[in-house]
């Protein structure tokens, strides 16, 4: 048996280029994994697949991304074995953080450690791709950026540590539901951008942006009250993170975000979760 953590992430900028021929749409995303995790344990089957997500409500066959991945790594591998995956959910669900593709990437990446690698880390991104657009962020290690449908990234270093608050409300937000509601035209070709320097705090706090949160905020106006709310208590940039509906700020140092986390637990908008950038 190995246990595993598996990362949250947030998006520190999201463009939204423009809706694609085949529906998808174009994007260009900073993201980043933090320190909220899940727990995976994972052991030996001589056959069959078995997931266990006890009290997170998700469910524990096909539906579930995790036995899609793992069946899809012993698809792609040729081998005839099995495995029995429990997860210990941290990471709210539906919710802005790619819980879901973490926990996808970390069932690929766990399976091929355990069988002895018999997948190349490129055969791991294919397989990831075709799950799920951010799994393949989570199969790497450090911050990129990401562009295409999320599957093209580019990795960065020198990202300075962030302290964070993180508040969940407590109810889910579709992604699709969410770029339905963004009003786009088809993608025109030769799209150009410029990514930016990004060394220092108010750097990244100077690039912040998500073109899906005037969306998500225009469906739950209390997704803008929790973002006031993390300002007022002394972050210094807060954002939702991708499709929502989780919103972030930015603090000063550790003390301050511990601050504004006692705070924010007495106000009852929703779990607040206190990480740092990993």
């Amino acid at each position: 048996m190995i246990h595993k953590q598996s990362f949250a992430k947030i998006n520190l900028v999201l463009h939204v280029l423009g809706r694609r021929p085949d529906g998808y749409h174009d994007i260009l995303s900073l993201m980043q994994r933090i320190s909220l995790h899940d727990g995976m344990t994972f052991e030996r089957r001589r056959a069959g697949i078995v997931c266990h997500c006890p009290g997170s409500g998700l469910p524990e066959d096909d539906g579930n991304i995790v036995c899609r991945a793992a069946r899809r790594f012993f698809s792609e591998s040729g081998l005839s074995r099995g495995v029995e995956i429990a997860i210990q959910k941290s990471v709210p669900v539906a919710a802005g953080l790619g819980g879901g593709s973490s926990n996808a990437a970390t069932t690929l990446t766990a399976l091929n450690e355990i069988y002895g690698h018999p997948l190349s880390h490129e055969e791991l991104m294919r397989i990831g791709a075709g799950i799920g657009a951010d799994v393949p962020f989570f199969l790497g290690d450090g911050p990129a950026w990401a562009s295409g449908i999320g599957e093209r990234l580019t990795r960065i270093s020198g990202l300075p540590r962030l302290p964070l608050v993180l508040v969940n409300p407590g109810f889910p937000l579709s992604t699709g539901t969410v770029y339905d509601a963004l009003k786009m035209g088809l993608t025109k070709a030769g799209i150009q951008y410029t990514i930016p320097s990004l060394t220092t705090v108010p750097d990244i706090i100077r690039e912040l942006h998500n073109d899906l949160e005037r969306v998500s905020l225009r469906l739950h106006p209390v997704l803008a009250k929790i973002k006031h709310q993390l300002t007022v208590y002394g972050a210094s940039g807060a954002l939702m993170s991708g499709s929502g509906p989780t919103v972030f700020g930015i603090f000063e140092d550790d003390a301050d975000a511990k601050q504004a986390e006692e705070r924010l637990e007495r106000d009852g908008l929703g779990r607040v979760f206190r990480a740092v950038t990993v």
